[in-house]
């Protein structure tokens, strides 16, 4: 989220400036790739670029292809096979191993649905969303719809060109099944005689990071968090600490009680709280509260494990009931073991270890993972039938 964010501020600044500009989205990968479907980068026209669609080896021609569409007022498929070792248009040796289809689409300000204004409604509302995004990979030449439909909880947006009831009907049903499977696909569709392939990509919302504690300890863990574009937000008693000035990139500072937390923060499943007010009460009487929500998946414990340890002995003391399952969302002492001593090491530790259990996996080092980097199941186009597109293929066949 945070690419789409900087995408948006420069997309305003641009804007203010009078430039114009051109999106590039990697929309389909075939092997491996440096970046994955969905990365963006906005291209203004005097070679300004936000965002990234490569580790830097397309950035070059990208810029040149993003330079024509904007001339044309056309959208441009452009692939890079970065496969062949000799093309010496890309450099030599890339080790890539990969095939990348990029779509370059210009923004006109003036539209109110163009792809940078549906990446501004996402970015508004902390909602899942998704986004759908036309292309033709079997013809480069023929027509690419792009940015094209925008399903938030609120709200459906259908860019104009493609306001048929029918073919409107097919994207909202494939995007309710990636709403229901909560992940990105790619379909076939048929519109207009044309055979269109089809980027369903499934947005999350941001993680929420939620630090107990103002101490200068969370002052790293709060600038680290932000660079990888979470919310933060910070609690503690101690009006002295928890100010603005002193957090000045969180989206909130409360200066509140333990009890009054959870009445300021709504928590879902991508809200995690690590708890290092170095005030065992504080830490205690919050994690009473947080370890009975289904919602929250993840609890750190700053300090020793014998701290936990005696948290979990108090509470059960006092009557409370603690499953074993409640315990395993509840991380004592908090990160990954890498060594860490200082404030910003031990932030590094705590996010990595929040990454690996928002992300479902173990944070073992990339050399002893047998399988790829990243899942090829993203790869799969699979064609999307349904009765009504059946109806619809009918339709247009008749009509030619």
């Amino acid at each position: 989220m945070k690419e789409i964010t900087d995408i948006i501020k420069s997309y305003e600044r641009a804007v203010t400036a009078g430039k114009k500009m051109a999106l590039a989205t990697v929309v389909h990968v075939e092997g491996s790739s440096y970046r994955r479907p969905g990365a963006r980068m906005l291209v203004t026209d005097d070679g300004q670029l936000t965002g990234a669609i490569s580790g830097g080896c397309l950035e070059g021609d990208a810029l040149r292809k993003a330079l024509l569409a904007i001339s044309q007022q056309k959208n441009k498929l452009v692939t890079y096979d970065t496969t062949d070792e000799t093309d010496t248009t890309l450099g030599v040796q890339l080790g890539c191993n990969g095939i990348v289809h990029i779509l370059f689409e210009p923004i006109l300000p003036d539209q109110p649905n163009h792809p940078v204004a549906l990446l501004k409604r996402v970015a508004e509302k902390r909602q899942n969303a998704v986004l759908i995004t036309l292309f033709s990979l079997h013809s480069r030449n023929a027509n690419q719809p792009g940015t094209c439909y925008l399903d938030l909880e609120t709200d459906q947006i259908t860019v104009s060109n493609l306001a048929e009831t029918d073919f409107n009907t097919i994207l909202q049903d494939e995007s309710d099944l990636a709403k229901e499977r909560q992940e990105s696909a790619f379909r076939t569709f048929s519109f207009k005689n044309q055979k269109l392939t089809g980027f369903v990509e499934y947005l999350k919302i941001p993680p929420l990071l939620v630090i107990a504690g103002a101490g200068n300890d969370t002052i790293p863990l709060m600038e680290m968090a932000s660079v990888l574009g979470w919310e933060i937000t910070i609690v503690d008693g101690r009006a002295g600490h928890a100010t603005i000035q002193r957090f000045p990139k969180a989206k909130h500072v409360f200066v509140t009680k333990s009890s009054g937390v959870l009445n300021l923060i709504s928590v879902d499943s991508r809200t995690f709280f690590v708890l290092m007010t170095h005030n065992y009460n504080y830490d205690l009487a919050l994690l009473k509260e947080l370890i009975a929500l289904e919602e929250c998946i993840y609890i750190g414990s700053l300090g020793p494990r014998k701290k936990l340890e005696r948290m979990f002995d108090e509470l059960e003391n006092n009557g409370m009931t603690i499953s074993e399952q409640q315990k395993s969302k509840v991380f004592g002492p908090v990160g990954l073991d890498i060594g860490a001593e200082t404030s910003e090491e031990i932030a590094l530790s705590v996010l990595a270890e929040i990454k690996a259990v928002l992300n479902g996996r173990t944070g073992i080092s990339l050399r002893e993972k047998s399988e790829p980097i990243h899942s090829r199941t993203d790869q799969k186009v699979d064609y999307a039938k349904t009765a009504r597109e059946d109806f619809l293929c009918a339709i247009q066949t008749s009509e030619s």
